[in-house]
């Protein structure tokens, strides 16, 4: 049977579905008509073969325990073969209920309260979140804007801070959300050869892996063959395939000690085994939905172009960052002359639009806006003229 979702012009409705997305906005203290590109998630209908899967699994009408064995490896192992060139073993897999979940474990597993993280700042907010209400403390390795309109590290101030900090864990956004960096191996091999020297374990989120346009993302375990005794990398088909409420990620960790460090923190939340839907949407995603994959990656990357070409043509005083993966542009705002407060009255009160504020990525993200371009492009389209004419009346 072919694949039949492949309309990604088509806009689906998904008010009252429970949507984080769209039903949420007078919750989360938005006005109830604003239009959501904020929270990273894809306004395409998955591949269908994974509905079909899920389907014919909800027609066998039993869903107790369950668990997976060697072919669900063998699936998620032969992606990361293919699209990757990366070859785990089963013994590293530990399965987890999201990504940040496995963020949260890693802090408790192998910090003490009082203890600092490093991070990379702007990055995701729940990385922040699971450090500090863990009882840790942030550390930023902060990025730099550069010349060339991309982010770079402060590699003296990534050795300096880990030293004077005394850290023991590196959060590492790979590719990196939100600024759109994929991470070069040369990047990678300096900050894990620093980490290397220091005793720094590293958890790479790589969940942004799938969605690379410029560059190539490289697993951070398979830069250098010492790199997997202080690895733990963290994926998840939930960007790729859409599949977020799923709950479903896969994470890797070669180092024996560590992964019992890791395991032992989850046996200590409580959790087990996962639900059995999400383990039939992964199995079936690795292994049947690759048409479906490309096709979206290639309308996703018309999106980013679409974006950047609209940006610099008509919204006076914004510059997009260069995005080299990930499907979540970051803006820059600091040339309209807009106060923090201003931009956020003119995007939500104003364009009547739902984006992420730059600034809870951190002090650095002040004066940025970050919208996810992963919808039909209609609806980005709309969101983009919103912003044109509200600034064209400053302007005017």
């Amino acid at each position: 049977m072919p694949e039949r979702n492949l309309d990604f012009d088509r806009i689906i409705n998904r008010k009252n579905t429970d949507c984080l997305k769209y039903d949420f906005a007078k919750r989360r203290g938005m006005p109830e008509d604003v239009l959501p590109l904020w929270v990273a998630d894809m306004d395409f209908e998955t591949s269908s073969y994974i509905e079909d899967a899920l389907t014919e699994r909800i027609r066998h009408g039993i869903f107790g325990y369950s668990e997976v064995q060697t072919p669900y490896f063998e699936a998620v192992a032969g992606w990361m073969k293919r699209h990757h060139d990366w070859e785990p073993k089963e013994k590293w897999l530990v399965k987890t209920p999201g990504v940040v979940f496995a963020l949260a474990m890693a802090v408790k597993a192998y910090t003490n309260v009082g203890d600092g993280v490093l991070v990379q700042l702007p990055v995701y907010y729940p990385f922040s979140e699971v450090i500090e209400d863990n009882g840790r403390r942030v550390v930023s390795n902060t990025l730099y804007l550069g010349d060339d309109n991309r982010y770079h590290i402060d590699f003296e101030d990534f050795e300096r801070k880990i030293v004077e900090e005394k850290i023991k864990l590196f959060l590492l956004c790979s590719p990196h959300n939100p600024v759109g960096r994929v991470w070069t191996i040369d990047e990678l091999e300096r900050m894990g050869d620093i980490c290397l020297k220091h005793g720094v374990i590293v958890v790479s989120d790589e969940i942004h892996q799938d969605f690379v346009f410029e560059g190539k993302h490289t697993v951070f375990a398979k830069v250098k063959k010492e790199f997997e005794d202080i690895s733990i990398i963290c994926t998840s088909p939930s960007k790729t395939f859409n599949l977020a409420s799923m709950m479903m990620s896969n994470i890797f960790i070669p180092n024996r000690d560590l992964k019992c460090k890791f395991k032992k923190q989850l046996d200590a939340a409580g959790t087990s085994q996962l639900g059995v839907m999400g383990l039939v949407a992964v199995r079936t995603a690795y292994t049947s939905c690759d048409e479906w994959y490309d096709a979206m990656k290639s309308y996703v990357w018309d999106n980013i172009r679409y974006t950047k070409d609209y940006v610099n043509q008509k919204l006076k005083g914004v510059n997009m960052v260069t995005l080299e993966g990930t499907y979540l542009v970051w803006l820059d705002f600091r040339e309209t002359g807009l106060s923090v407060d201003e931009l956020e009255d003119l995007i939500v009160h104003k364009a009547k639009l739902w984006l992420d504020s730059g600034k809870v990525f951190g002090e650095c993200g002040k004066g940025f806006q970050r919208i996810n371009v992963a919808c039909p492009r209609a609806t980005l389209t709309e969101a983009l003229e919103r912003i044109r004419r509200e600034l064209e009346k400053l302007n005017s």
